[in-house]
């Protein structure tokens, strides 16, 4: 009896076995094309190599032509083609060259386990200025960045323009796209990396190998430094009434309700008067408080008293001028008198011995 958890894992070190001519003796029965266009500045290197990727082709009976008068690169089967997948990779392998990945690089892509993604990224930002940050976010300091990520997942990456190449296992081209995808969307390559470290790391352990990793790996929250402004007049609605709401009163119905319909003009004159000198008035003696604010004296600090010194510690006067007196003796720079004897007494022993 076997463990059937034994039978669905792939044994470490498997290969598939390579497709040869004896599985497919009688060839192709169509003949296939594909065609891509590559940018002006690539001409002059494509030119150079174009003979080695003519004879890596040519390995696997795949005729390729380089037009430069369109600006393309066509690959067709022949009649010795043997592999049907093998246009597929020729196809890759001519748009990983038009997109500025190196020959030695892109020839890769012929092997049985190594596969390539284009991830287009021109399109996931709106601001030109956004988007060349958030890519050389992705490169990193002198291409730090991406080191780290090509070493984590064995592949290798080219940022070029409005895309970016991966190549290499199908494992490692997974997760290139979804930290190239997070970055395009504010996420840190660093938090992917980190997580993929740890990954890395657990998958040594074979004991853990069938195990949930949630775990170990680490959540990241995103914090909202910036809040919010809230707007100064907000509009709430109100709540809905099938009644239409009330007429406005008109200005007759206003004076009749404060009975100056019934005044005569004279009246209504003089009311309209009196009304704007109280207005007046009110204006002026605001206007004279607020010059009268300048001639308002400020409040005066309270006075702090000033403590008297403690007569407690008392100096000593005898001791002080005794130095006094020991200083006016000594010359400045002059040496002690003991030092002089000293000094004396040696050149004197000197003269003698002369």
């Amino acid at each position: 009896a076997v463990d059937e958890s034994e039978l669905l894992t792939v044994p470490d070190g498997w290969k598939e076995p390579a497709f040869t001519r004896e599985d497919n003796p009688k060839g192709l029965l169509e003949e296939s094309s594909f065609a891509t266009l590559f940018p002006k500045y690539r001409e002059a290197y494509l030119k150079e190599c174009w003979p080695l990727v003519q004879k890596a082709l040519g390995e696997h009976y795949v005729n390729a032509a380089l037009d430069l008068i369109e600006g393309s690169m066509t690959v067709t089967t022949t009649k010795k083609t043997f592999d049907p997948y093998a246009i597929i990779r020729a196809r890759d392998l001519i748009k990983l060259l038009a997109r500025s990945v190196p020959f030695e690089q892109a020839v890769r892509i012929l092997q049985d386990d190594v596969a390539c993604d284009i991830i287009k990224i021109g399109s996931l930002v709106r601001k030109r200025e956004t988007f060349i940050k958030r890519r050389a976010r992705l490169l990193g300091p002198k291409g730090s960045t991406l080191k780290a990520l090509e070493l984590l997942t064995n592949c290798y990456i080219m940022v070029q323009g409005n895309t970016v190449s991966a190549l290499g296992p199908f494992s490692g081209l997974k997760e290139v796209r979804k930290v190239v995808l997070d970055t395009m969307k504010n996420i840190h390559p660093i938090y992917n990396i980190k997580t993929l470290m740890i990954k890395r790391e657990l998958a040594k352990d074979p004991e853990l190998r069938t195990q949930s990793w949630e775990r170990f790996l680490p959540k990241f929250k995103r914090k909202n430094l910036k809040k919010r402004k809230e707007p100064k007049k907000k509009n709430t609605k109100k709540e809905y009434t099938p009644f239409p709401p009330p007429q406005p009163e008109s200005q007759i119905d206003k004076e009749l309700a404060s009975g100056e319909y019934f005044l005569k003009e004279r009246q209504k004159k003089r009311k309209q008067m009196e009304e704007i000198k109280a207005k007046q008035a009110d204006a002026i003696k605001r206007r004279q408080e607020e010059r009268n604010k300048a001639f308002i004296p400020p409040k005066e600090k309270p006075a702090v008293k000033t403590k008297k010194a403690s007569t407690e510690t008392k100096i000593d006067i005898e001791a002080i001028k005794e130095k006094v007196k020991n200083a006016k003796k000594k010359k400045l720079g002059a040496l002690p008198e003991e030092e002089v004897k000293l000094k004396m007494a040696a050149d004197e022993k000197k003269k003698k011995k002369k």
